[in-house]
């Protein structure tokens, strides 16, 4: 049985600030291959694809 690693450093459903735009929280809504799709944590429409090198974790 072969077993799969995860590369996902972050949650679905954490909130996370993106380094463009430090002052929108935002949250994950889905992760894949590498790329983290987020909403505005509140009442956000709008999709942000983002790689987690674009990504910093709210405290």
């Amino acid at each position: 049985m072969q077993q799969t690693i995860s590369d996902q450093r972050f949650t679905e459903g954490q909130f996370i600030f993106a380094k463009s735009n430090p002052d929108q929280k935002l949250v994950i809504r889905r992760y894949y291959k590498r790329i983290y799709y987020c909403r505005a944590a509140y009442g956000g429409e709008k999709e942000y694809p983002l790689f987690e090198s674009e990504i910093v974790a709210a405290i």
